[in-house]
């Protein structure tokens, strides 16, 4: 054992001692108590048989609470009981507006999601709301809100089960100054940039944000990407990134970060970290190799993973970023000429192609591009098909296949892509300074998320972890992946009093069944449930009783370090 956990472990039976003994104050100590739960506080140390007493939305006592009174007393024998997961890259922020169970992401332990990737719910604007809303419950609705405030008065009022926190997008800011158009900010430009970071740092944003894979954030540059992470890092906040390159230029991308963080300077966080397409696979020891003696200069890297060898995106994607350049119009309108088509259908099979990711190419062609989310009726028949498939059935180059069903879909249409290899997600797993996201929105199998197709990652990501990885590949400590789910993750985004099970910490706990905790979803069928999380709490209230889910929606806005509270908040 290291002096770091001996510590911890020390620290862990002195509050089981200290909770064991002190006098109950109250006729009626505790609202729940889990009792006799195998408990993993979170900070990585081995677990100890313990009670866990909730009163409000606190953790109130770990020890021998068996003399106690409670409203409830949940037996936990034979269960894990631990600090709530908390999803570093959740896509829920507007899908919990249609249905706040969050339920596929509740069933799978989280209670808490961090989101905004790249381009976030604010700034917004109506130009802007179009798309973003896209394929999403709300497309159609007006634009509800312009900045921060806005969406977070919006989560309030839909009372969702889950925490959220969230970034302010560089890509949306830059896109509501700018547009979508590929060249670099005038300083005018720049210095509103800079004003629509600070009033979202001074609103609750947890930080700034990049997808800098993804039109429009592809065009900021970086002393942009600069100048804008130090509006957020002098307000307390972090920069999370999607990386220019995940393939052939992951190197090079891996330095443009690093300089950010150097010059910002900020923490940094790599968003779903991986050695995309074939000719990279095997590529992810060094790329973590890179990161340690980037933290060795004292850069504060680090990175998430989510535990799947197949991703997801738009299938519009799959174009060259040329041709999504400037607004959907323009988009649609080049897909409908046949020269510029020609030209598409050339750089989709051309490993060369210079300027941008080619997920096409990279996943091997036709047959590893899968259909998985569409809008349109007579693109939705096509959902679970690969484009070789999809190319037999219409007949034509799967290349224009792609090209036909974004035009039809609008490009609101999605595809897996099977894209790395399973010993780099091995290793990106077992890293110490990686943390688990699921790059997904929160689904479920009835109501009006039901029909919504998806990567199993929506519904499987952190069981997949205990089950597979933990129980039966032993790649993790059970207390290693638990802090890999809780702890570092609150201490990346600044959530001080979550992540650990401690009394006076938030009642954000978890109790499963380590020996039956497993994914289900698969890509072909991805909307199933976990298996194995037998309750969730959420700041106290339980929001999955014996495996069901209750009506409890107790979730809260978590606001960043910049917060500055107006009259009459919270």
């Amino acid at each position: 054992m290291t002096v770091r956990r001996a510590i911890h472990a020390a620290l862990f039976a002195l509050l089981v001692g200290f909770a064991a003994s002190a006098p109950a104050p109250d006729p009626v100590t505790y609202d729940f108590v889990l009792a006799g739960g195998r408990v993993v506080d979170g900070t990585g140390v081995p677990w100890g048989r313990a009670d866990v007493g909730l009163r409000g939305d606190r953790i109130a006592a770990i020890g021998d609470l068996s003399g106690a009174s409670a409203r409830a007393r949940i037996d936990a024998r034979g269960l894990v009981v631990c600090p709530g997961f908390i999803d570093l890259l959740g896509q829920s922020e507007l899908y919990l507006l249609a249905d706040g169970r969050d339920a596929s992401k509740i069933l799978q332990g989280v209670t808490t999601e961090i989101t905004g990737e790249g381009t976030a719910v604010a700034p917004m604007n109506a130009r802007m709301w179009r798309l973003y809303s896209a394929g999403t419950p709300l497309e159609g609705r007006p634009c509800p809100w312009t900045t921060l405030d806005g969406y977070f008065a919006a989560f309030e009022r839909a009372r969702p089960a889950v925490n959220l926190g969230t970034f302010v997008g560089l890509g949306g800011v830059r896109d509501s100054v700018i547009g979508r158009t590929d060249r670099a900010a005038t300083p005018a430009e720049l210095e509103r940039m800079r004003r629509l970071v600070a009033e979202a740092m001074e609103q609750g944003a947890l930080g700034a944000s990049a997808a800098l894979q993804y039109v429009p954030d592809r065009f900021l540059r970086t002393d942009e990407l600069i100048a804008l992470t130090r509006e957020a890092a002098r307000r307390g906040g972090v920069f999370f990134v999607h990386q220019r390159s995940e393939g052939n230029r992951i190197f090079a991308s891996l330095d443009e970060e690093f300089t950010i963080a150097e010059r910002a300077p900020v923490a940094v966080e790599i968003w779903h970290l991986k050695t995309a397409y074939r000719a990279n696979w095997g590529r992810m020891p060094e790329v973590l190799r890179r990161i340690e003696r980037a933290r060795e200069r004292g850069l504060d890297v680090t990175a998430d993973a989510y535990p799947y060898a197949r991703a997801m995106n738009g299938l519009d994607a799959c174009l060259p970023v040329w041709a999504r350049e400037g607004e959907l119009a323009q988009e649609l309108a080049r897909l409908r000429d046949p020269t510029l088509r020609a030209r598409i259908r050339r750089e989709m099979a051309d490993s060369a192609a210079a300027g941008w990711e080619n997920q096409w190419y990279g996943s091997g062609g036709a047959d590893g591009v899968m259909l998985v989310a569409a809008t349109a009726p007579e693109v939705k028949r096509y959902v679970g098909l690969s484009f070789a498939e999809i190319g037999r059935r219409r007949n034509e180059d799967p290349r224009d296949a792609v090209m036909d069903l974004v035009l039809a879909d609008s490009a609101r249409s999605y595809c897996v892509t099977s894209i790395m290899r399973e010993d780099d997600v091995r290793s990106a797993l077992a890293d110490p300074r990686v943390s688990v996201c699921t790059d997904a929105q929160g689904l479920a199998t009835d109501g009006p998320l039901a029909t919504y197709g998806n990567h199993p990652r929506a519904f499987g990501t952190f069981p997949r972890i205990l089950g597979r990885y933990v129980r039966e590949e032993r790649l993790l400590r059970l207390e290693e992946a638990i802090r890999k789910m809780t702890s570092q993750p609150a201490h990346r985004v600044g959530l001080a009093d979550r992540g650990i099970l401690r009394p006076g910490m938030a009642a954000d706990v978890v109790a499963f069944d380590p020996a039956a905790i497993r994914d289900v979803a698969t890509y072909e069928n991805p909307r199933q449930y976990a298996i194995g999380i037998r309750h969730v709490f959420v700041n106290g209230r339980p929001v999955v009783r014996d495996g069901r889910i209750t009506d409890e929606r107790p979730g809260r806005v978590l606001r960043g370090p910049g917060w500055k509270a107006r009259p009459g908040s919270d």
